[in-house]
């Protein structure tokens, strides 16, 4: 949150506070919340993999967002009365629950947490229009390309990186309701880009061996991310910046 906008130490304490006070441990495949629940909390990953989704009537399953650690899941629960779409644990998953009127007083205090929580929501839109012009106008291929090369920029924006190596445990019907492809189909576009040397996978560790070609082969513009923002504030963003 804090590549957003800056926080006083008074605003930094008051979060740590929250965050610490209490934690859930999902299993993979386990909802942190499920569609059409209600929770008077609001969940933080802290470690792990998780993923916003809905499931259709035939029992298919829509991907819309990967969440990584420092992202809120649930952050419309605010407003909503139930979650219109769910949000699941892929790997082990760590989350931290902040009770809901602590946050509505922290906000009501602060403007720069609001202005936090809105930066990160129009970072969650942005992500989700680009998966919309995954399905009506990309190419298999570049679907995967931009997946992947997002989270390297994604998972380097909160120090998760080893290079450009990260880790992303996903199945191959993972990536495919992530990208509206079958599982195999998603597999031959994965295996195309490791021919064409630009990544490697193994042991759930994506390499991205050669960044620039990727970007490229992902027509990737990352405007939709606000790294501007990031990179201005801090050493962090602008490594992630640099990417972009």
């Amino acid at each position: 949150m804090e590549q957003f906008t800056a926080f006083s130490d008074m605003e930094k304490r008051r979060l740590d506070q929250l965050i610490c006070a209490d934690r859930e441990i999902h299993a993979p495949k386990e909802d942190i919340i499920a569609e059409g629940a209600h929770s008077g909390h609001c969940h933080v990953v802290l470690s792990g993999l998780a993923c916003r989704y809905k499931l259709l009537p035939d029992g298919g399953r829509q991907i819309m967002a990967f969440l990584i650690p420092g992202d809120l899941c649930d952050a419309e629960i605010f407003i909503l009365k139930i979650m219109d779409h769910g949000v699941a644990a892929i790997t082990p998953t760590t989350t931290a629950l902040i009770p809901a009127e602590a946050m509505k007083t922290l906000l009501r205090e602060t403007s720069s947490l609001g202005e936090a929580l809105w930066w990160g929501t129009m970072t969650d839109l942005g992500v989700l229009r680009e998966r919309i012009v995954d399905e009506g106008r990309r190419s298999a291929y570049v679907r995967i390309a931009h997946l992947l090369y997002e989270m390297l920029v994604r998972y380097r924006m909160v120090e998760l990186t080893d290079g450009n190596s990260f880790a992303f445990p996903i199945t191959q019907t993972d990536l495919a309701d992530a990208t509206g492809l079958t599982p195999a189909h998603a597999n031959r576009m994965l295996q195309k880009l490791r021919a064409d040397g630009l990544i490697e996978l193994r042991g759930g560790v994506v390499t991205v061996i050669e960044p620039d070609l990727l970007k490229d082969a992902a027509q990737f513009s990352g405007t939709y991310l606000h790294l501007d923002r990031a990179h201005d504030r801090t050493s962090i963003g602008q490594r992630a910046g640099d990417l972009v």
